[in-house]
């Protein structure tokens, strides 16, 4: 059975919290069109489960997982849904367009969807980055005589949309030491041309772009790993940037098609990093990345929600608390509480 269309889930519940989830996630770069959603059918067996996704690198164990059939292999019907932005895979999961995010959504951007509707979701999987593990990295012109990220003062940086890259973008050039810097949200699929148009000096970036840069020979990593270093504080932390996660209301509705869907996604990041040359062709189709190229894409860790330990929790906290303190999240979000325990 399929859902109503003209049946809202607690339509009077949606309406009072209309006006926050606007504001929330208008700073993340999303309009909201409409927040009521209709329910799944009780008794539906097999729901579609339809994930939003961003097209990065860090993607990958969801795209394999597809690609693979390993949902298939599991009786499960799964949706993936290409979005120009996180924001707008948590406004999916807010209005009822879908039912997770992959890896590579914006943690911060799934962080401000659970202040908007508490109780939202839960992260089973995440990505963490760091100098090792690359999937963040500030990228200049190839022939650019600029040599670190301090000497970007004065200079125009595009980032990604959204307030994750924002935040970060101009976290990491004012704690490097950049001033008077111009940050401009461009989608991450423009940010070769616009360097090579010289319509910016730089940017603030993720994998795929950088090596599809440099293997073009249009741009060069001016550094990597940034996030890590600059925002957590030691190179080699644990970045947790991107969340694979699902709707509490799904998860709490299909108990054991969530744990089948879970068990599917983790032999999909289990072929990522056991067999990253097996995996990375997926990345055709679902990025930026073609051909050749996908042999050269530097690949994200995982980790998935029962992996997690106390140090990893803290780091986690600590990026989200960069957001409380910039006023992006209007709360304490409690990283641990947003984690899946099934």
């Amino acid at each position: 059975m399929q859902r109503s269309s003209n049946t809202p889930r607690n339509s009077t519940k949606a309406q009072a919290m209309q006006p926050a989830r606007r504001r929330l996630l208008k700073a993340g770069g999303v309009a909201l069109a409409t927040l009521s959603a209709p329910a799944l059918v009780m008794g539906q067996t097999s729901p579609k489960i339809r994930v939003g996704f961003w097209p990065v690198a860090s993607g990958i164990p969801f795209f394999a997982a597809i690609e693979k059939g390993y949902f298939k292999d599991a009786g499960l019907d799964v949706e993936p849904l290409k979005l120009a932005s996180p924001q707008q895979v948590a406004e999916a999961m807010i209005a009822g367009r879908a039912e997770g995010s992959s890896n590579g959504t914006g943690s911060a951007a799934l962080g401000i969807a659970e202040i908007a509707q508490p109780g939202l979701l839960q992260i089973f999987c995440t990505n963490p980055t760091n100098q090792k593990f690359v999937l963040d990295e500030f990228i200049v012109a190839k022939d650019s005589p600029i040599k670190a990220i301090n000497e970007l003062s004065g200079k125009r940086v595009a980032c990604g949309p959204g307030v994750q890259n924002v935040i970060l973008a101009r976290t990491v050039l004012e704690r490097a030491g950049a001033k008077n810097f111009n940050v401009v949200e461009l989608p991450i699929g423009q940010h070769i041309a616009a360097i090579a148009a010289a319509q910016v000096d730089a940017c603030y970036t993720l994998e795929p772009t950088g090596t599809v840069g440099r293997m073009n020979g249009t741009t060069r990593n001016l550094e990597v790993g940034v996030i890590a270093k600059y925002v957590l504080g030691d190179p080699m932390a644990p970045w947790h940037g991107g969340s694979a996660s699902l709707t509490t209301e799904f998860i709490k509705k299909y108990p054991e098609v969530t744990r089948r869907y879970i068990a599917a996604y983790k032999r999909g990041v289990d072929l990522v990093k056991n067999n990253p040359a097996e995996a990375r062709p997926f990345l055709k189709g679902y990025t930026a990345i073609e051909g050749a190229l996908t042999n050269e894409v530097p690949m994200a860790d995982y980790m998935m929600s029962n992996e997690f330990k106390p140090s990893d929790i803290a780091y986690f906290q600590k990026f989200f608390d960069l957001f409380t303190e910039r006023g992006i999240f209007n709360r304490k979000v409690d990283v641990g509480a947003m984690l899946y325990k099934g």
